[in-house]
């Protein structure tokens, strides 16, 4: 699995440009100030560090996503499960189950979603 760390504060930034890019890098520090309280050397701080990590590219003062929300998503969520319940997706799953209570209808869309993937694996 490819690791892509992104931060919590680089996250919340990065759904502001997945929604809108390709964008102007100064409509950015905007959004940016509006919605998250940044300054501008903020931002373009952000946009340096996530664009040397080549989950963005900023050209022409253009910033174009090079790495989509899904896979910064399931990175992310096979770090947590490798950190937290080494790797163990039934682990995960049981202690998400013993706290949560799932509707029938919950249940089963889980469960569609595990038999397509293990068809997958085949």
């Amino acid at each position: 699995m490819e690791s892509t760390k992104i931060f919590d504060a680089e996250f919340k930034f990065m759904n502001l440009v997945w929604d809108r890019a390709p964008i102007k890098s100064s409509e950015l520090v905007r959004l940016a100030e509006d919605e998250l309280g940044w300054k501008k050397s903020t931002t373009y701080t952000v946009i340096r560090r996530l664009s040397d990590r080549g989950i963005i590219k900023n050209e022409n003062s253009i910033v174009i996503v090079l790495k989509e929300r899904d896979k910064i998503q399931k990175a992310e969520a096979y770090e947590f499960i490798d950190k937290v319940f080494d790797g163990s997706l039934k682990m995960f799953f049981t202690s998400f189950l013993k706290k949560e209570k799932l509707s029938k209808e919950e249940l089963e869309e889980l469960k569609k979603i595990v038999e397509l993937n293990s068809k997958r694996g085949e």
